[in-house]
């Protein structure tokens, strides 16, 4: 006889966060009336210290064998929840969490009422779902104690030594011939004044001289399979093949300048980018008397919604290094907004000005003019329309996604933004990672970023990659899809082409081609179980009873 069901429930007030807005004492009451519940514990707050013991604690004294949590996001607190039950000898895939925070309280503000029945609702289906839960073992794979980096500018650089002078196996992959990205084309970097590509290339010797890091430039890679702790990757230099595995993968791939061909007069002449004037300081061939810089050229705007974050500072910067050169030579910065954040910045902004450097704001209704000479520009506080003249003109141009990034995101199975940065899987709680487990992201291969957030990223992406590295074997949670009825699988492979994580593969049997569950690859998205017509497929923690007994119960009020 199967042993009886006995329920915890554990309602949080969270401060006010809930029980501001929920009667979270009449939820504790009715919780009380739910079958199979035998306990219930009204917490302030439930993920304190204090909440963790009192849960630890019921589950000896009242010998519960299945625990309901309803406090807020199980994103955050899940995990602490199920840690718990685990320390208090309970298997921790008997716990259920109800969201009646973001679900009822934070929607719900002033409907306190009909907040509070919602969270009624919620708690008895997720009471209803818990009876159904059956207990089990995390799923473990070997690691392959390998990373590969993808992307040899500064960010890459700098994850591949971070990993590499840990004693891990490193092989940075970069598709050009040497190593440094837009660093190399760069003159000097603010506000330390440092020469780019001579930083870029200090930073290269000390790639090389790490013993675990393998170096493949002029290489793309042309495919990889697998998941986190066995990924097969295939590259390609100068048309020569190799193949190696990995168990870890970095992207640092960077980003490109847009070309703002068609803006301003653009010609690479008299009109010129950031980047080019940067060029020109190098060459030692730079010579105006009059330069105007006009920002947010292409960016901010329908086409390219997003702000490039670094542009206003290169054009500080360069505006300064004009000034220096040639304190006579007027230089007019026509903005939008200044975007100089930090107090290293906001020195240098004031800087520029002591210089004589001159910012007028522009408004995009009414852009500024570059015509023969002149630009036209209507200054808002003034009132009235300025003619400046100009012998150069520099656009601040924004960071545009790398050309590479949608091959690349096929590759991985990772996402990208509406802008092709790529896309990582949490803002807050993951933003080094991808949804895709062991696979991280960092530098402008995410979004427009300063030379020292790259590295920071690169830094925090390498510490990142370095956790499953560590422990040799990689554990993923047991909530993944089940093939409940190999008879009923036909072998169509619909399933493995709407896989987002590539944990689905088609396998000759005695029975003929079936489906298999990668099971460290798969999240329990439940696409697969939603897409067989056949219903071979499940998730072993929401089944269809287990779901039909939330629905049941949520019809029974």
């Amino acid at each position: 006889m199967a042993d009886e069901i006995r329920i915890g429930v554990f309602v949080c007030d969270c401060g006010s966060n809930i029980a501001g807005y929920l009667n979270v004492k009449e939820l504790a009451e009715y919780a009380k009336t739910l079958p199979n519940v035998v306990y219930v514990k009204e917490n302030l707050y439930t993920c304190s210290e204090s909440g963790i013991n009192e849960i630890k604690a019921a589950i000896k004294e009242e010998k519960l064998n299945r625990v309901v949590v309803a406090s807020c996001t199980p994103r955050t607190h899940e995990p602490l929840f199920r840690g718990t039950c685990e320390e208090a000898e309970l298997n921790p895939y008997l716990f259920e969490m109800v969201n009646i925070r973001d679900q009822c309280s934070w929607v719900h503000m002033q409907e306190r009422d009909e907040g509070t029945n919602k969270a009624r609702d919620l708690i008895r289906m997720g009471v209803a779902k818990a009876a159904l839960l059956e207990p089990k073992q995390n799923i473990e794979s070997k690691m392959d104690p390998r990373a590969m980096v993808i992307g040899g500018g500064i960010a890459g650089m700098a994850a591949a030594m971070a990993l590499g002078n840990r004693g891990y196996e490193v092989t940075l992959v970069e598709k050009a011939d040497t190593l440094g990205g837009l660093l190399l084309q760069l003159d000097k970097l603010a506000p330390s004044n440092l020469d780019a590509a001579k930083f870029a290339a200090q930073q290269a010797e000390l790639v090389k001289k790490v013993p675990s890091i393998r170096l493949l430039t002029s290489t793309t890679v042309k495919e990889v399979q697998g998941y986190i702790g066995n990924f097969k990757v295939t590259t390609t230099t100068n048309g020569v093949q190799d193949e190696f595995g990995v168990g870890v993968i970095i992207v640092a791939t960077g980003a490109q300048v847009l070309k703002p061909t068609g803006l301003y007069g653009y010609d690479g002449k008299n009109v010129i980018t950031q980047l080019e004037l940067e060029e020109r300081f190098k060459a030692g061939t730079f010579e105006a008397k009059h330069v105007v810089m006009i920002q947010c050229a292409g960016a901010r705007i329908e086409e390219r919604k997003y702000c490039s974050r670094v542009c206003c500072m290169v054009a500080i910067k360069n505006a300064i290094e004009i000034k220096e050169r040639s304190p006579f030579t007027t230089v007019h910065i026509l903005y939008r907004d200044i975007q100089a954040y930090g107090t290293e910045n906001e020195a240098l902004y004031q800087h520029a000005r002591e210089l004589g450097v001159l910012f007028v704001s522009y408004d995009l209704s009414q852009v500024p003019v570059v015509e023969n000479g002149v630009v036209k520009v209507f200054h808002q506080r003034l009132g009235r329309e300025l003619a400046l003249k100009s012998d150069l003109v520099v656009l601040s141009t924004p960071f545009i996604a790398g050309e590479d990034n949608e091959t690349i995101s096929k590759q991985l199975r990772v996402s990208l933004d509406e802008n092709k940065f790529f896309l990582e899987g949490h803002v807050k709680l993951k933003p080094l990672d991808f949804a895709t487990d062991g696979v991280y992201l960092c530098g402008n291969a995410h979004y427009p970023a300063t030379v020292r957030e790259a590295i920071s990223q690169a830094l925090g992406a390498a510490s990142r990659a370095s956790i499953p590295l560590s422990k040799g074997v990689m554990t993923v949670e047991p909530i993944v899809s089940t093939l409940v009825d190999e008879d009923a699988c036909r072998g169509c492979g619909l399933c493995v082409a709407l896989c987002p994580y590539g944990a689905l593969e088609i396998v000759r049997t005695e029975k003929g081609r079936k489906v298999r569950v990668i099971e460290v690859a798969c999240k329990g998205c439940g696409v697969c179980a939603a897409t067989c017509y056949q219903h071979a497929l499940s998730i072993n923690s929401y089944t269809d009873d287990q779901v039909g007994e939330q629905i049941r119960a949520f019809l029974s009020a």
